[in-house]
């Protein structure tokens, strides 16, 4: 680590349940740092942080900044006049956002940093399995929870080697604050317009990422991409084809396509480190998958089985359900989908429509509006209407799975609708994903 973490002695993090900003302050709490942070709710991620010693804060105010502060970490959805940024600004605390703090991190590290629109947090956790397996002990930070050596739930996994695994979000540019010496790319797609404007945007974006490995780095990637050949087009350092090392026929417990192709990326990583790839695939073998990626939560009184997934964007939606019907081929499907922004619903309203093909029934939640505010131009109303337009223009599902009339799409106006809705039509062997990066996950909670 460089100056700013090696110095500080108190720190105190805004957001700190946040899933990626969390694993920081583990890290700090595991080299004996005074840890302090707030978040506008309790959750799993708190209590485990308390459980560590740090001292949370549940709503956030000025008192909460005490005297002996000496770094200040916050994330950038924080606003300006949020008052205990405003408190730590106007006393001159050293302050540094999530990204900054990656970029102190990964600079003195040997970093595989983890990229791509969609399957950074698996491939992520799937090179991490790796690595732990095969004894190359790395420190790992992932935007979600995964098991470590001890089989306990964790974002951050503190290593004695050299190599730092981290994810790398595109949102905001934040990973271009990574110092990479592998980079994996593993796909690029129309996510975050909000922010970048348009999918050549995003391209420019990771065009910047990857111009950060240096001449004796690599690139993970599919070359062979039409958006990725734009990004690594004349670049100095050595580019690694994923798609060499698929194994359709690799055993793991989790299903899915495009677990199949992650599981590829992660072994063409471990290719770069000389693992033997026999045991690389052993350590996938046994890989269970993360938090909030198709987690298997419990089963009902009435006997439906429940999961929880994150999936917010048309290509995560569509193969996280591919991946669900080919577990469940004859089950009948229930989702209930919270949409994320109503900027990405309204950009990609067609996408998403036609993104519900292997579900029976769609169930849709009032859009979660994160950072945004509120737009009447868009509602899960005009999603669900899509959703069925869709449902018309195409053939039934499978031809056999559709018990219902076809796929029914519905938009209800709170959760407790939904609740009671399910609690009356789920039935015995039925199969219900909640799905979202909203608070849907609730739902399949309270039915538990």
């Amino acid at each position: 680590m460089l100056n700013n973490l090696e110095q500080a002695k108190n720190i105190h993090f805004i957001g700190i349940g946040g899933i990626g900003i969390s694993a920081i302050a583990r890290m700090l709490l595991s080299l004996g740092k005074k840890v302090s942070g707030s978040d506008s709710s309790q959750s799993e991620i708190t209590d485990g942080l308390k459980k560590m010693g740090a001292q949370i804060f549940i709503g956030q105010k000025k008192e909460n900044i005490s005297d002996d502060i000496d770094l200040f970490i916050y994330t950038v959805a924080v606003k300006a006049d949020n008052p205990e940024f405003i408190e730590a600004k106007s006393r001159g605390v050293k302050m540094m956002t999530y990204a900054q703090t990656l970029n102190e991190i990964s600079a003195s590290k040997y970093t595989i940093a983890v990229a791509g629109t969609h399957g950074k947090t698996t491939t992520t956790a799937m090179v991490a399995k790796i690595l732990i397996d095969t004894e190359l002990d790395p420190t790992v930070i992932v935007g979600s929870l995964i098991k470590d050596k001890n089989g306990e739930s964790t974002n951050f996994i503190a290593g004695k080697s050299d190599y730092f695994v981290v994810e790398a979000c595109e949102y905001d540019r934040s990973f271009l604050n990574i110092n990479p010496k592998i980079a994996v790319i593993n796909n690029i797609d129309n996510d975050h317009l909000d922010y970048y404007g348009s999918i050549e945007g995003v391209i420019a974006g990771f065009r910047e990422f990857a111009q950060k490995v240096p001449k004796d780095g690599y690139i993970v990637c599919d070359p062979n991409d039409e958006k990725i050949i734009e990004v690594i087009r004349g670049l100095d350092c050595t580019i690694i084809d994923r798609t060499q090392f698929y194994d359709k026929d690799l055993v793991m417990k989790v299903s899915g396509e495009h677990n199949r192709k992650n599981a590829g990326t992660a072994l063409a990583v471990a290719s770069i480190l000389k693992v033997d790839l026999v045991m690389a695939k052993k350590a996938l073998n046994t890989f269970t998958g993360t938090w909030r990626r198709f987690q298997y939560k419990g089963e009902t009184e009435k006997g439906t089985l429940i999961y929880e997934d994150y999936a917010h964007h048309p290509t995560e939606v569509k193969a996280t359900l591919a991946g669900a019907r080919e577990m469940y081929p004859e089950k009948r499907i229930v989702v209930v989908f919270q949409p994320h922004l109503f900027s990405r619903t309204k950009l990609l309203l067609n996408d998403f429509a036609d993104a519900f093909s292997d579900a029976d029934e769609i169930i849709l939640a009032p859009i979660f509006p994160a950072r945004e505010v509120f737009d009447p131009t868009i509602s899960s109303e005009i999603l669900a209407g899509e959703i069925k337009k869709s449902q018309k223009s195409s053939s039934p599902l499978n031809g056999v799975f559709n018990r219902y009339e076809n796929n029914v799409a519905r938009a209800f106006s709170d959760f407790d609708s939904i609740i009671s809705y399910l609690k009356s039509s789920l039935q015995s062997g039925d199969i219900l994903i909640t799905m979202g990066a909203g608070e849907q996950y609730k739902i399949g909670e309270e039915l538990l």
